[in-house]
């Protein structure tokens, strides 16, 4: 229980910092761009402070030293704490933020004070600490704003994805019941035993394509969907349908989408195979180069057939998944040639997968 209840606290606790507003700024690129916007405004006040024929080129450079010291400094504050301050509440962890930055900002002012004294340019020690305070939660508020206001359009970017994914899985799966239906009651008359167990196979499929899109689905996930599809044709289809799959060694356990190899599949089956009346034989070729998974679907076609002629709203929607889910790392390519119909899809995986 204890290695379970451990699990689920360390997935509540991943949860909870992908969904706060501020972000890793253990990572760089937060990071250079409040270095970037406290460079541009020390740039804005030393244009103020100095005249152009005569550029403070002096106040430039230490004043740039001073706030990049504090801005580094707040932002490891701040990574460190990022996982306590994700169990707060909105208002309770931009004022621990801002606390923070005040914090590193007094400190860091009085012990410029004590060893760098003619940096407060001869102004009373107390007023030129206030007035650093004070400019840095300023410019505090406007980067939590910036990140607060980032973080919302991701949000709403992601449920618009969701959405949209949802809708194409939705309209991929009454194009395969209608076409498994139609298997099973072809068999039903014939061979009753068959469509018995093409019906328990179908409730077993079902229970797998239905799971909640957001879950994590493997590859070994997917090819049990091809096997128990394929396995209610070959009731079917007889000796006319044969599969060669080649499969690389450990790509089993990786990740990939749901319902984007069986809707390949099925094509196959519905434009290729059941056409011929010698049948034919299915390719299914996975692999992985790089961090690139591929699949490749291939199947033999009817002689002066167009390959593309059909129905292709399946392919349609893979292909606008992929895009979704990996954007221009992902794609789905069609190749009717030779008496074949190739259809090959590839994603660019995470280097740490």
């Amino acid at each position: 229980m204890q290695p379970a209840r451990a699990d689920r606290d360390r997935e509540q606790e991943t949860t909870a910092l992908g969904e706060f507003f501020i972000p890793d700024l253990c990572a760089s690129r937060p990071v250079l761009m409040m270095i970037l916007l406290a460079q541009l405004m020390v740039m804005v006040y030393t244009l103020a402070s100095s005249a152009l024929p005569a550029f403070d080129w002096d106040l430039l450079a230490t004043c740039s030293l001073f706030v990049q010291w504090v801005v580094l400094l707040s932002a490891l504050l701040m990574c460190r704490s990022r996982a306590l301050m994700s169990r707060l509440n909105l208002v309770a962890a931009t004022a621990i933020s801002l606390g923070l930055i005040a914090s590193v900002t007094a400190l860091s002012s009085a012990l410029v004070l004590h060893f760098f004294p003619w940096l407060s340019g001869g102004g009373e020690s107390p007023w030129w600490v206030l007035r650093n305070v004070m400019i840095s939660l300023v410019l505090g508020g406007i980067i939590l704003r910036y990140f607060f206001l980032q973080h919302q359009l991701l949000q709403q970017r992601q449920m618009e994805l969701q959405a949209r994914l949802d809708s194409l899985r939705a309209r991929i799966r009454p194009h395969f019941l209608f076409n498994t239906l139609n298997s099973i009651a072809s068999l039903i008359v014939s061979r009753p035993d068959a469509a018995e167990q093409a019906v328990e196979d179908l409730a077993e499929l079902f229970r797998a394509s239905l799971k909640e899109s957001r879950g994590v689905t493997t590859v070994a996930d997917e090819l049990r969907l091809c096997e128990l599809y394929l396995g209610i044709e070959q009731l079917r289809l007889g000796d006319r349908l044969a599969v060669h799959w080649q499969v690389q060694d450990g790509l089993r356990e990786l990740a990939m989408p749901s319902l984007v190899l069986q809707p390949l599949v099925e094509n196959a089956v519905y434009h290729g195979i059941a056409r011929l009346p010698e049948g034919g034989t299915i390719r299914v070729d996975l692999g992985r180069e790089g961090d690139t998974v591929y699949a490749q679907v291939e199947n033999p076609v009817p002689e002066g057939a167009d390959a593309r002629t059909g129905n292709q709203m399946a392919l349609a929607n893979v292909e606008q998944r992929l895009q979704g889910l990996y954007g221009d790392e992902a794609g789905l390519q069609v190749d009717p040639s030779g008496g074949c119909f190739r259809v090959r899809l590839n994603y660019r995986m995470e280097p740490s997968q």
